[in-house]
């Protein structure tokens, strides 16, 4: 079959034929339907070597959805022919956070050596892909398999963010997005859909600006020297009660760190490499909470996917080829896809 791999460190991936994996014991073989590509994916191609635990050769891709193919001899809980999403964080499976469905923060994953699907392990950038056990696969019936993939990342780490935050966002309150992409588009439409809270997006891109209007939030402005001045007026000079950023650099945080009121929380996703200094008494906001979510866990990405299938969900997506992975790649790099790349088996 065809796979997108990472060979060595420092090299870019290429497109390789290699065998196609037969699933043993609890494993479960998924026909690939689509698989998203994310900023996740750059940063591990870019990787020096040992600043990972990964070892290659291995398959990339982390967001899948697909269609149940074969079982191994003790695999249960699903069936042949079951459309699923993937479940990327893998954990130990044993620990009581697996157990639970929180692989995200499986107590063993300083040990593993892998991340998950497509992160150390073979992922979905290919035409089949093998699954440890069935229950890391979420059932989307007939969802269309390009939206269900980027859910199970994009979708799913947006939504165990706000998941953390959501408390802060009752009637009355006001949440600020930051950084309307592949993630941040999604976390618009799921603050939307699950509360009173009214929305503001950020961003440095007036596509993206326009991307967020689209997605549903009430006010969008670019990022500039004036954000902070201009968002808090909306407030009716109050702050916000939640920033969701999905961007993490100095840039970003100093304008949450500006517009949070008293008692106000900060959800940081991206990984932009921002510093953010906690002293007291300092600058921060009496009551500011601080969160650093990663992931999110195996029941959220079913509520998920049962917002995607209730029509509250809907992902910006381009699609690519898989034979055209490495101009997918290229895309993202230079920041011109809008929402998510996808990429579907040729």
């Amino acid at each position: 079959m065809q796979a997108v791999r990472l060979t060595e460190w420092g090299r870019e991936p290429a497109l390789a034929e290699v065998e196609r994996p037969v699933p043993r014991g609890t494993e479960v073989l998924v026909r690939v339907e689509a698989a998203g590509l994310c900023q996740s994916d750059v940063h591990v191609i870019d990787a020096a070597e040992g600043a990972l635990p990964y070892r290659p050769p291995f398959t990339l891709g982390h967001e899948v959805a697909g269609h149940v193919a074969a079982l191994g001899p003790d695999a249960e809980g699903t069936a042949a022919g079951e459309r699923v999403v993937v479940y990327g964080p893998w954990g130990c499976g044993n620990c009581t956070r697996c157990a639970a469905g929180r692989d995200n923060y499986c107590d063993h994953r300083g040990d593993l050596g892998w991340h998950g699907v497509g992160l150390g392990r073979d992922g979905g950038m290919a035409e089949y892909l093998l699954v440890p056990s069935a229950r890391h696969l979420v059932p989307i019936g007939d969802l269309p398999a390009a939206q269900a993939a980027p859910l199970s990342d994009a979708g799913l780490t947006s939504y165990h963010a706000l998941a953390g935050v959501r408390h802060a966002l009752g009637e009355g309150s006001v949440a600020l997005v930051i950084g309307v992409g592949g993630l941040g588009h999604l976390a618009v439409q799921m603050v939307r859909a699950t509360t009173p809270s009214r929305v503001l997006a950020v961003d440095i891109r007036e596509e993206a600006v326009n991307l967020a209007l689209r997605s549903g939030a009430h006010l969008g402005v670019p990022m500039g020297a004036d954000t902070a001045k201009v968002l808090r007026a909306e407030t009716g000079g109050v702050g916000v009660d939640a920033v969701l950023d999905f961007v993490g650099n100095e840039a970003t945080f100093a304008l949450a760190v500006q517009l949070l009121r008293p008692g106000g929380e900060l959800a940081v996703v991206g990984s932009g490499g921002g510093r953010l200094t906690v002293r007291k008494p300092g600058f921060l906001p009496a009551g500011f909470r601080l969160s650093l979510p990663f992931w999110g866990t195996r029941p959220e990405l079913a509520e998920v996917i049962a917002l995607a299938r209730a029509g509250s969900l809907h992902v910006e997506t381009e699609q690519f080829p898989l034979s055209a992975a490495p101009e997918a790649f290229g895309r993202l790099r230079q920041g011109r896809v809008r929402g998510r790349a996808v990429l579907l088996p040729d």
